[in-house]
């Protein structure tokens, strides 16, 4: 059985001090856990160093702007800590959870006198999928649950009350036996994964991936799309139904966790082989973010 996330040793970052793992706690009337007045971030360090490690604390800051949180410290306080954080828990490959919340200080919708507070940890990472499984393509049941229109929540950050829907979905899948879930957005259209883009490979040799206005516009979705184009491959990004993933060749995940995941069946209806490009993008992706290329 896995060791509980509050059992373990180490240091975590928190509001500005490096202090013990077993020390990190808060109040149960937190304004954070009540409302999901947070935000948060996943990270990958491979190698002792954070990938995107600046675009992941940007992206960071601006969602709390979005939230209505003012964090009480800057950019480049946040890129020293992480890696101050790596080196006193001496992880090399990790996952690193930078999250921010409001405190104690109010207990009520408004909370306009809370704290804002930020912690980081960071601890060894496995593989988010089955190593095994995933090169085989893992498996995806079609969620009951659909991404929300943007005129309903701020859909385009990494908002904690965000993932509900997520983690219910991906509840259902393993309950079904599936690794993970797709899920449609208002309109009925394919959107992403409970923590991943997607991608289909069509017949016309090009990617195509859900245009990203009412889901998050993944660091690792860029990165792809970046590095299929210096391998000749083009990425088109427009409106796909569901329908029409009986007619793509290819299908993959990406995300932090994720990294570049074969998908070979969603829903017991639509069937994929991991080819050439899941492949090709699967290497340079590891390539990057191991600084061999």
């Amino acid at each position: 059985m896995n060791q509980s996330f509050d059992k373990r040793e180490g240091k975590i970052w928190f509001n500005g001090k490096l202090i013990d793992w077993e020390n990190a706690n808060l109040h149960v009337l937190n304004h954070g856990l009540h409302y999901a007045s947070s935000v948060f971030e996943g990270e990958r360090a491979y190698n002792g160093r954070v990938f995107k490690s600046k675009d992941h604390s940007e992206r960071l800051f601006n969602a709390a702007k979005t939230m209505d949180m003012k964090i009480p410290f800057t950019i480049d306080e946040v890129l020293r800590a992480k890696e101050d954080l790596l080196n006193a828990n001496n992880l090399v490959d990790a996952y690193v959870r930078p999250v921010v919340w409001r405190g104690s200080e109010m207990m009520a919708v408004s909370a306009q006198t809370t704290k804002i507070n930020l912690a980081i940890a960071a601890w060894d990472w496995p593989s988010y999928f089955d190593p095994k499984q995933k090169m085989k393509g893992i498996k995806l049941d079609i969620a009951k649950w659909r991404r929300p229109d943007p005129a309903t929540a701020p859909v385009h950050v990494k908002a904690s009350g965000l993932y509900m829907i997520c983690t219910l979905s991906k509840h259902d899948a393993e309950a079904n036996g599936y690794s993970d879930a797709l899920m449609l957005d208002w309109r009925g259209q394919v959107a992403e994964a409970t923590g991943a883009n997607i991608f289909f490979k069509m017949s016309d040799g090009n990617l195509h991936t859900p245009i990203p206005d009412c889901f998050l516009d993944g660091i690792t979705r860029k990165t792809v799309i970046n590095l299929a184009a210096d391998l000749g491959i083009k990425t088109i990004e427009r409106v796909i139904m569901p329908e029409e993933m009986k007619d793509a060749e290819e299908c993959f995940l990406t995300g932090t966790a994720a990294e570049v995941t074969p998908v070979s069946e969603i829903g017991d209806i639509y069937k994929f082989v991991p080819g050439e490009i899941s492949f090709k993008l699967i290497e340079s992706y590891s390539r990057l973010v191991n600084h061999k290329n």
